[in-house]
């Protein structure tokens, strides 16, 4: 999952603003697996509407869902060069 500064600079480039209460509040490490809970994001995505505006709510969104790339997104990876190998390894690959 990126760090802090690297969910910040993807605010600034889609916002122009840093959101960094935001990206904080998710990221807070005693809290953290709780506000990365994916059945509370419409409950989390409404405290930041009302608190900093729509916007501030998808830079919410966004984060969790860079999160979940950098989460899973070497699982794809890992598994697609598994496959080539495998299939390379019986003959099949490119055929």
């Amino acid at each position: 999952m990126p760090p802090i500064k690297k969910h910040i600079a993807a605010s600034l480039e889609r916002t122009g603003k840093e959101y960094k209460e935001v990206h904080e509040w998710i990221d807070d490490p005693e809290k953290k697996n709780e506000r990365h809970d994916f059945t509370r994001v419409l409950e989390f995505a409404k405290m930041f509407t009302e608190k900093y505006g729509e916007e501030a709510a998808q830079e919410y969104v966004f984060h969790l869902s860079d999160d979940l790339k950098g989460k899973f997104g070497h699982v794809t990876e890992d598994t697609e060069t598994a496959m080539k190998s495998a299939l390379t390894y019986f003959g099949s690959y490119n055929r």
